[in-house]
């Protein structure tokens, strides 16, 4: 019985991380749903949502201004949710070169600010932005260009993650990124990505709908549209520049509010995890959502099971390469912010930070705790 609970629980990890991305390569060499793509030149409004950004608003602002775009097609607002620290002040003095302000009292978060502020919007597409995310100047025509198409409801751009320092958790973010974004390619050859990457996506004003504060835009915006016969494109030309975090305790606070937001927004959406319904969309939602949530879980089941089967040859080397994968997450996390050891410790470490935080989301939605506002964690 430890035999078969061991290997059900492994087999599942490597499901959630390795099978379920083998499958969508296969699909897309065999299926192609081409996104039609044309040079056009539609109204954007780019809305960036901002609380106390006063360290990066100008820096975003400026950029934003010169990004390659027809100035008098391009809208920009910012939409400051109870800003405190002077972000608004800066964003002010943007007026005269055309940039909106628009500011939302109450601590609304991010989903009630973009909200209130797409009511301002006066672009066929609202692109989301936030205030630390650097675009490629190309980055708008290359989002755009999609919406040829359409069927194309909403499209992703793409995060390429930036380590500066080399610290070891952004090595892990770094590696993950590029994993997620080969992963979205592969969705969009077939028919279509199922969640966007929060600091640039973009989507057709006229499909927008407002969602419950508490819940996750990235992700259930999509959906929304998704549900309303739409298909969702991952542009890869699209590049947004982020700085990945450089500790794990930062890392791991931020993956636990989106997860949680994450898990109460599959909730709401839960028709689409019917397979007879939708089942490409339901596919991707299971093996990529939930059971990849679950991963923490199957974890320990592995690890106990495994400590089961102790004094046979071939469990007591793989229960040995388990206790050296988290020993070497461990000892990355005790060695962080030294400048000499080991980076590709960054990978368990990452691997352990994410999964974690997995495990209290998992609480925090049994428990009903809500994460609405965000505090600005990207230094």
């Amino acid at each position: 019985m430890s035999e078969m609970v061991f290997w059900a629980a492994v087999a599942l990890i490597a499901y959630a991380y390795g099978a379920y991305s083998l499958v969508i390569f296969l699909l897309a060499a065999f299926v192609r749903n081409p996104v039609r793509k044309a040079e056009i030149t539609p109204r954007v409004t780019l809305l960036i949502t901002a609380y106390n950004e006063k360290l990066d608003i100008a820096r975003k602002l400026e950029e934003s201004l010169k990004l390659d775009y027809p100035p008098q097609l391009l809208q920009i607002i910012v939409a400051s949710d109870g800003s405190t620290d002077g972000t608004d002040d800066i964003v002010l003095g943007f007026a005269s070169r055309g940039v909106k302000l628009v500011r939302v009292e109450g601590r609304l978060g991010k989903t009630g600010t973009q909200n209130e502020a797409v009511k301002h919007a006066t672009g066929d597409i609202i692109v989301f932005s936030d205030a630390t995310t650097t675009y490629d100047p190309q980055a708008l025509r290359k989002l755009v260009r999609n919406y040829a198409d359409p069927r194309v409801g909403a499209v992703s751009g793409r995060y390429e993650y930036r380590n500066p320092s080399g610290a070891p958790i952004g090595l892990g973010t770094v590696l993950f990124w590029k994993y997620e974004n080969a992963i979205k390619s592969m969705q969009t050859r077939i028919w279509t990505i199922t969640g966007c990457c929060g600091c640039i996506y973009s989507v057709r004003r006229s499909a927008y709908v407002p969602l419950p504060r508490d819940i996750i835009s990235d992700l259930c915006q999509p959906l929304k549209i998704l549900e309303s016969g739409y298909r969702i494109a991952f542009e890869r030309e699209a590049v947004a520049y982020e700085d990945a975090l450089e500790e794990s305790k930062r890392e791991f606070s931020m993956r636990v509010r989106v997860i949680s937001r994450g898990m109460h927004g599959l909730v709401f959406m839960r028709k689409l995890l019917n397979p007879f319904r939708t089942p490409f969309v339901a596919f991707q939602l299971i093996s990529h959502k939930w059971l990849r949530w679950l991963v923490p879980l199957f974890a320990v089941v592995a690890f106990i099971a495994n400590a089961t089967l102790i004094g046979r040859p071939f469990y007591n080397i793989t229960f040995a390469l388990q206790v050296a994968f988290y020993g070497a997450a461990l000892l990355a996390y005790l060695l962080e912010g030294r400048a000499r050891f080991p980076k590709l410790l960054g990978v368990p470490l990452y691997f352990v930070t994410v999964n974690f935080a997995s495990l209290v989301a998992m609480r925090r939605v049994f428990k009903g705790i809500r994460a609405t506002t965000w505090e600005t964690v990207r230094r």
